[in-house]
């Protein structure tokens, strides 16, 4: 006979907020808890608080059952060092996406298998069976990495609450805290990108505490829980008068004093850039080589950050529990987010977005009917197993004079309902506010959306079109638009669809059906590659070649604009075969689906007047890349570039080859309109490549990288960047900020340009809320540089979780360039409440000892006075009832099943102080694991 054994653990967070620390204790396993004692920082009293033990978290357990022992030899962002930042948290990053892989599979009654360690995107993408959205889970890493590898390349390295320097406990807490709540707050909205800026920053913040404070000196074996928690009691901080260190120099073994290790006292080491004798008497320092306090005695330091750090002996140690801790970290997103969230935020889907901005004025009716029939045949598709279910559903409305609105699901029911709620009405006069529904669009669309617009008229609001610029090259999306209308102004979207490799399609309304297929295309392709895409502004006949290697299928030629003939001749040389499959034309728009042939090709397009040329293919075989800029903080080198590179200057590209373990990179270039400029092409291992452009060419480009299939083989692949690399002689840079704003509160966000040409500078910000902002609008510039501020306020009702994202464009006098800054930001009210909620098992069933026709149960009550709202099974299966208004919970699961988790959330409304406006909800995350044992 056997029973079920339920043990849980759980927190009230705060606003808009999901679960601080979830605590799963196996049966057998010790709780010892943290007195809950006043905390502070190294500026106030000493704390009386003594830390007896460490919590075990849900993050730890897993780390336990996952990790094996690792050999981590940085806390650095260098390139050279093989395990750094960067390094500890991809491999976080890689366990915890298994983990959830492996728990969807089952509880999906599919069958699982771990990938071989050390684990890489491809080989977690394979085993969460996600190869067709490998690219994009190959960005969404890296862009994680990207900022978390800026916090110390930023005016923020010097920030000590950021990296826990000088005794800064509790700001590095709160930064922590306060970043996960946001995190939380953007997956439950469903605002993937600006959670991920968010868990890049406070990852590396979190890192930070295990290699400068003495946490691991201290004997410590797992990771500190309480910084994970706003009003968590991170342990006892040693008092600013309290001496902590003594002299050493170089790598320094027990420098810190007796009585602090004995004591179980915290402290970390002070910094200081510029030399000076500020560090209080007595502490020790970081001992960095940039750290100007090591030579103040006492001299040396505790930093764990390399091996030859000044405590290198126990970098690795350090370095462990830093992914230990990450993993803890995000064990903790993923309970409050659900498995499904989670791994959307990681970008471990499968399916491509499916992006739509419609203009729903009067004359749309007939649009919009043939987008509800498209999405119908897509979901239908993907049903039949033709192709992957889009990975999110995406609609945009605009509509003059209202602002424009985004839906946002993962249910193909619910986006079909909202579609099917579209009514067409009002509008009358001729142009609309479409650049403010693609801005709209892409801040809300996953980065490399293809974005679909329909529209029968112009540009209304034409000065959002740096803005909508800006963004395109910032997220990499392509935008294709759809105009039924005649006579319409199509300047800017010329310009918008050529930057981002898109098409303008120019058809009749009563033809938008046969238009429908270059959506088709989009959403069924699982790997587009760009194979080739040229534009020409004047009617010539031309030849192109582009290559088809044996990794692409399914090539498609688009070709836009009235052109006389289009042509093709094989790698044979023949030009009569019959090479292609098939080929329509609707419109302006003519689509041609090749023949599968290995080799160089010829296309001949005959015409006399513009037309748009671009070639596509589905293949595994692709790159990633970013532009590489100079960092802005005073550890110098470079970080990658949110806005355009500086032309004339050197650049480097950090180029990723994906999809195939054989391919490598023979030759990038940079396709300008004057010609082509190599770069310098070194390899770095792990099909990861720097290529050196010197300088960078003026105006725009493309990126094209050539290549062999195979080691030593003959077969050659190009693959060209759909979007266009712009530069710019201006640089625009906006101070690192924490990200967050408060309802009712204002943000300032200081800028800077620089350039070497003096004059005038236009300005212009813009937010895809519509939330108030103040700015210059005209800059003259005298010098090299000069600075201004945007202040952006937030509405006292703005929602809590509700993600704003601000571009400023800067234009010089004669509008010959352009250049940007994007920051995003989430509405984010105070934490005022940690209550703690009050969970205790009800009652248990028992298991007989053949498990295969029985099923065992288990009832807890969840309470905190205000009720459960909603409940679900984050491991295993089973059924669980909670019916409304109850705090009773029960999961009836078969007895094979080893264990269960449940994950209960808690809603509480509270009133505001000030406006009387309701409050956002405060969300509470239970979690209760049941064994039967």
């Amino acid at each position: 006979m056997s029973h079920c054994g339920c043990v849980s653990m759980f927190f009230i967070i705060n606003f808009t907020h999901l679960l601080h620390n979830l605590q799963i204790l196996h049966p057998g396993d010790t709780f010892t808890p943290i007195d809950k004692e006043s905390t502070r920082d190294s500026t106030n009293s000493t704390q009386s608080a003594k830390r007896t033990g460490s919590r075990m978290t849900l993050g730890f357990i897993v780390l336990s059952l996952l990790l094996l022992p690792t050999a981590v030899t940085a806390f650095r962002v260098d390139r050279e060092i093989t395990y750094n930042h960067q390094e500890i948290t991809k491999r976080a990053i890689f366990e915890v996406t298994v983990e959830v892989c492996r728990s969807v599979a089952e509880s999906n009654g599919k069958a699982f298998t771990f990938p071989t360690k050390p684990y890489t995107v491809e080989s977690v993408a394979a085993a969460c069976d996600i190869m067709d959205g490998l690219k994009a889970f190959h960005e969404s890493v890296k862009s994680i990495l990207n900022v978390n590898i800026k916090l110390d390349k930023s005016g923020q390295f010097e920030s000590s609450g950021h990296h826990f320097h000088n005794e800064m406990f509790n700001a590095g807490r709160d930064i922590i805290a306060a970043g996960l709540t946001a995190v939380k707050a953007n997956n439950k909205k469903g605002n993937v990108e600006t959670a991920k800026q968010q868990l890049g920053k406070i990852t590396h913040t979190l890192q930070d505490f295990y290699s400068n404070s003495n946490w691991i000196e201290l004997g410590m074996t797992s990771p500190n829980a309480e910084l994970l928690n706003g009003n968590g009691n991170v342990g006892t901080v040693a008092a600013l008068s309290q001496a902590t260190c003594r002299n050493c120099i170089g790598q320094c073994t027990n420098n810190i004093l007796n009585n602090i290790i004995k004591d179980k006292i915290l402290t970390s080491g002070y910094y200081t850039v510029a030399p000076d004798t500020s560090k209080p008497a007595g502490k020790c320092s970081n001992g960095s080589p940039m750290d100007a306090s090591r030579t103040v005695s006492p001299t040396g330091g505790i930093n764990k950050d390399t091996p030859v750090s000044s405590h290198g002996h126990l970098h690795e140690e350090a370095a462990n529990m830093a992914i230990s801790a990450t993993v803890q970290l995000l064990q903790d997103i993923r309970a409050a987010s659900g498995d499904e969230n989670f791994l959307r935020m990681i970008g471990a889907t499968s399916g491509k977005p499916l992006v739509f901005a419609i203009d729903t004025t009067a004359s749309m009716t007939q649009d919009i009917k043939a987008v509800q029939v498209m999405t119908d045949t897509i979901i239908s598709n993907s049903k039949a197993g033709l192709q992957a279910e889009p990975s999110v559903y995406v609609l945009v409305t605009f509509h003059d004079p209202d602002p424009a609105t985004i839906f946002k699901t993962t249910d193909s029911k619910a986006f079909t309902d909202k579609l099917a709620q579209l009514v067409a009405s009002g509008g009358g006069d001729r142009d609309e506010n479409s650049l403010t529904g693609l801005e709209v669009a892409l801040t809300g669309a996953p980065p490399g959306s293809d974005i679909f617009m329909f529209t029968d008229a112009g540009a209304k609001d034409k000065s959002k079109k740096d803005s909508v610029m800006a963004l395109l090259e910032q997220t990499k999306s392509t935008v294709n638009i759809v105009l039924t209308g005649n006579f319409v102004d199509v300047t800017e979207y010329k310009a918008i669809t050529q930057a981002s490799g898109g098409q303008l399609l120019s058809v009749p309304v009563s033809d938008l059906g046969k238009a429908a297929d270059l959506v088709f295309d989009s959403s069924s392709a699982s790997s587009m590659v760009t194979l080739l895409d040229e534009t020409r502004e004047s009617g010539k006949s031309e030849n192109f070649t582009f290559m088809m290697d044996e990794t692409t299928k399914d090539v498609m030629i688009y070709v836009t604009g009235p052109v006389t003939s289009v042509e093709f001749v094989d790698p044979s040389g023949d030009k009569t075969g019959d090479v292609v499959d098939t080929s329509s034309i609707v419109g302006n728009f003519r689509r041609i689906h090749l023949k599968e042939e290995v080799g160089e090709w010829e296309m001949r397009v005959k015409s006399n007047f513009p037309y748009t040329a671009k070639i596509v293919g589905d293949s595994p075989l692709d790159f990633i890349y970013d532009i590489m800029g100079p960092a802005q903080g005073p550890l110098g080198g470079t970080v990658a570039q949110t806005n355009r590179p500086k032309a004339g200057e050197k650049a480097n590209v950090e180029l990723t080859l994906i999809g195939s373990e054989t391919a490598t990179v023979t030759e990038v270039l940079l396709l300008t309109p004057n010609g082509t400029v190599e770069g310098k092409v070194t390899s770095l291992g792990n099909k990861e490549y720097s290529v050196e452009f010197d300088p960078m060419p003026a105006g725009e480009s493309r990126l094209l990288v050539k290549g062999k299939t195979g080691q030593g083989s003959s077969k050659t692949f190009q693959r060209l960047s759909p979007a266009k690399i712009m530069t710019s002689s201006i640089s625009v840079i906006a101070e690192e900020s924490s990200g967050l704003i408060e309802p009712g509160a204002s943000v300032k966000m200081p800028f800077t340009i620089s350039s070497p040409k003096k004059g005038a500078y236009t300005i212009k910000a813009s937010n895809n809320k519509g939330f108030p902002m103040t700015f210059p609008t005209r800059l003259e510039m005298v010098g090299s540089s000069i600075g201004g501020e945007v202040v952006l306020s937030a509405p006292s009702l703005a929602q809590s979780g509700s993600e704003v994202t601000v571009t400023i464009s800067v234009e010089d006098e004669g509008k010959t360039e352009m250049n940007y800054a994007i920051s995003s930001f989430t509405v984010q009210r105070k934490v005022t409440d940690f209550t703690k909620p009050v969970c205790e098992k009800i009652s248990q069933t028992s298991c007989p000892e053949s498990c295969s026709s029985s099923t065992w149960e288990v009832k807890v009550r969840v309470t905190d006075g205000e009720g459960l709202v909603t409940t679900s099974l984050a491991l295993g299966n089973g059924t669980m009832t909670h019916l409304p208004g109850s705090d009773t919970v029960t999961c009836v699961t078969s007895c094979c099943t080893k264990e269960v988790e449940i994950v209960a959330v808690d809603s509480v409304a509270n009133d505001s102080s000030g406006d009387g406006a309701k409050k956002s909800p405060n969300y509470l995350e239970v979690l209760v694991l049941c064994t039967p044992v």
